[in-house]
């Protein structure tokens, strides 16, 4: 087995103030690759765990970086750092703008959190936009412990831009203006009254949490390939990933686009379409492009295809994604398949 990385990780602050020594490594042996971590005063035998083990690179990378925040998070210091960094950056603004992320997550008032929650579900469904589109959770964290009661303030939260104040500036100001606050604007006071060791735990919380998303991503894309490859249906695919359909939809877009063969499963969908009804479609998507599909379910179906709701509609933009797959990889010519 060949080693291609080892670093050596220290934590101080022990009961008898001994620092507390680790090492990570990569190794590489016949394509298959493994991340250990090595801690002689660790739970397991040994203190060896593995992180990670097997044959692709860009899921390895995964688990390393995932690995190394979370021990960070928990204060092992990495001799030799920037293991988590895509880039460098010696942006001040973005230093400052995570720290009113984390003090504003760390000392939101849970009242008036609710009550903006309150409002953004109504919004939504009044919209009939997903919640999260109108605010994220730590929007409301922030704009609750912050508390703007100007139009000018609640443009120096990070995240609310001019589209989000001229669409719901005056609502969220409605609900702000409820509720007192001790602190002010500008915010140039957090840094002052953060807490750095706070702070350093959430920042590595937050890189733990984006690696723990893409480790769960690229299972979750295991797991498909694999239904894909057993010949499951969409609706056995919607079921086992445990997915929106919509999301579903996309993800299989995705795959399309990086080169896997969804021939099989497009074949095993449009069996029970009739040909003549996949030209249609076809030649809609010649005629008036691929990048929306609305106007081409008009188009073939006409305007009423709308009216039913539910599984019927599905189905048809799911007949529509799918030729769309073929459409495009074809380059357009005039075949269905």
């Amino acid at each position: 087995m060949q080693v291609v990385f080892l670093n050596t990780f220290e934590k101080s602050g022990g009961e008898d103030g001994a620092a507390r020594e680790a090492q990570l490594s990569i190794c590489e042996q016949n394509g298959v690759w493994s991340v250990i971590w090595t801690d002689a005063d660790g739970p397991l035998d040994g203190g060896q765990s593995a992180w990670y083990e097997g044959g692709s690179w860009e899921e390895m990378m995964t688990a390393f970086r995932h690995g190394v925040a979370v021990r960070m998070g928990e204060g092992f210091a990495p001799l030799i750092d920037g293991m988590l960094e895509e880039r460098r950056s010696a942006d001040a603004g973005a230093a400052q703008y995570a720290m009113i992320q984390c003090y504003g997550e760390m000392n939101g008032n849970a009242e008036l959190f609710n009550a903006l929650r309150d409002w953004r579900r109504a919004k939504a469904a009044s919209i009939k936009k997903s919640a999260y589109l109108v605010a994220t959770n730590r929007m409301l964290w922030m704009l609750s412990a912050y508390v703007p009661l100007q139009p000018e303030e609640l443009m120096q939260i990070p995240g609310w831009g001019e589209a989000k104040q001229a669409a719901y500036g005056a609502e969220v100001l409605a609900v702000t203006g409820a509720f007192g606050r001790e602190t002010s604007f500008p915010l140039d006071w957090v840094a002052d009254r953060l807490d750095p060791k706070v702070y350093t735990k959430w920042v590595f919380k937050q890189k733990e949490n984006k690696y723990k998303t893409q480790l769960d991503r690229q299972q979750e894309k295991r797991d498909l390939l694999r239904a894909i490859a057993e010949g499951k249906s969409i609706e056995e695919l919607q079921a086992e990933i445990e997915l929106p359909r919509r999301d579903l939809m996309e993800r299989l877009e995705k795959l399309d686009l990086e080169g896997y063969d969804l021939e099989p499963l497009i074949e095993k969908e449009l069996a029970s379409m009739p040909a003549s009804e996949q030209q249609l479609v076809w030649d809609a998507l010649q005629s008036m492009g691929d990048r929306y599909l609305r106007p081409v379910l008009h188009r073939v179906y006409g305007e009423d295809a709308e009216q039913g709701k539910g599984k019927g509609l599905d189905l048809l933009y799911d007949r529509l994604r799918l030729i769309r797959l073929r459409y495009r990889r074809s380059g357009g010519n005039d075949r269905v398949s």
